[in-house]
């Protein structure tokens, strides 16, 4: 195993782990775990969500009487993220441009766990320590979802999952997703196409009433994906349309999702007459809740007072995204959101600063001495 969190952050990335073959990497992060003295755990997580490696629990005992503190990243990537080749330039690693660099999340991964190495290397006592390793985060937070978190009995936690070390994220929004199929009348396009309900204008109007973008500070819709027909000579008799809505206020989101409802439902109803009658159906899941922590709380407060200590400037925010921390604050273990240094995530053109990776590893270290004392 690597001492350096450069050597082994590029020896994470050129594992292939794209959301549901995280085996390879499950693995190596096991053994390198064990390695460190941790009891090791996967659990089946891939069996419920097709893929082929488990969530991986890691508990560090500890000299120091106090409850653990918990420390989560994920070990899937987005596509294309298979075959990376990695080059480094000016103090910053980036790919050859084909492939995403797999800094979110393998920074994370890296940082944690050399962070511990390092403590282990020095023998310095530290309070227990779990690490929870995900898999397909980056497709619904499937692994976070699936793990048994009554596992977990740290007093606090941090994700290692958003962008420069010393960024704290302290809230998130919920995400409801949302599937409506919008079913009309076939007819010939050329012949008869009066005898048709085309199901791609419902639903073209249905969308049009919908509230969508940015609704205000921190509620947000949006329509990603619509689907439908079979032909330009044939009236379509369905549509499907499938989007999100987010708030960090449950009461703004549950209001969204109901004037989401309310132009579909008012809409179809306008297509009533002697040709046929339209319908829908209308499916909405939760996906994830919101979750938002006090700056006064102790999470933040020794997240704050390390990063103090290391002389790094930070900023206390909320986010706009979802991640695993949303899923850890539901099941009652206060979690924020820490960079890690990834850069232009989810893109070719991602890199990453070495001395972020190095500021980073320094990060978790003071807060395990910290938490500790």
């Amino acid at each position: 195993m690597q001492n350096d969190v450069v050597n082994y952050f590029l020896r994470l990335i050129a594992i292939d782990s794209e959301s549901k073959n995280e085996r390879a990497m499950m693995d190596i992060l096991r053994a390198d775990m064990e390695a460190l003295g941790a009891n090791v755990e996967e659990d089946n997580c891939h069996k419920h969500n097709d893929g082929n490696a488990g969530n991986l629990y890691a508990y560090f005992p500890g000299k120091i009487d106090k409850k653990p503190i918990l420390f989560c990243a994920h070990a899937d990537t987005v596509v294309p993220g298979n075959g990376i080749k990695a080059r480094i330039e000016n103090g910053r690693i980036f790919t050859d441009g084909t492939t995403i660099l797999g800094g979110d999340d393998k920074s994370g991964i890296a940082e944690i766990i050399i962070a511990i190495k390092n403590l282990k290397d020095s023998g310095v006592s530290h309070a227990p320590i779990e690490v929870l390793i995900t898999v397909s985060e980056e497709i619904g937070l499937l692994g976070a979802k699936c793990f048994n978190k009554a596992k977990l009995s740290s007093a606090f936690g941090y994700a290692l999952d958003t962008h420069q070390v010393g960024e704290l994220v302290v809230g998130a929004p919920a995400q409801n997703s949302f599937i409506i199929t919008v079913y009309g009348k076939e007819a010939h396009a050329g012949v008869e196409p009066e005898k048709g309900l085309n199901a791609i204008k419902i639903a073209s109007e249905a969308i049009a009433a919908m509230p969508m973008g940015r609704i205000d500070f921190e509620t947000t819709c949006n329509v990603g994906k619509i689907w439908g027909g079979s032909a330009t000579n044939i009236v379509p008799n369905q549509v499907v349309i499938k989007g999100e809505a987010r708030s960090h206020n449950d009461q703004k989101l549950a209001q969204v999702c109901a004037d989401i409802r309310h132009a579909v439902e008012s809409t179809v109803a306008r297509y009533n007459n002697e040709i046929g009658k339209a319908e829908y159906s209308f499916k909405m899941e939760t996906e994830y809740h919101s979750f938002a922590i006090a700056e006064e709380e102790e999470a933040v407060q020794l997240a704050i007072s390390a990063l103090r200590g290391l002389d790094i400037p930070y900023t206390v925010c909320k986010g706009g995204g979802g991640s695993d921390a949303n899923i850890i604050n539901a099941a009652g273990i206060p979690m924020i959101i820490v960079g890690t240094g990834m850069n232009k995530v989810h893109t070719v053109a991602e890199d990453i600063e070495i001395e972020q990776l190095r500021r980073g590893v320094a990060f978790v270290e003071e807060l395990i001495r910290q938490y500790s004392e």
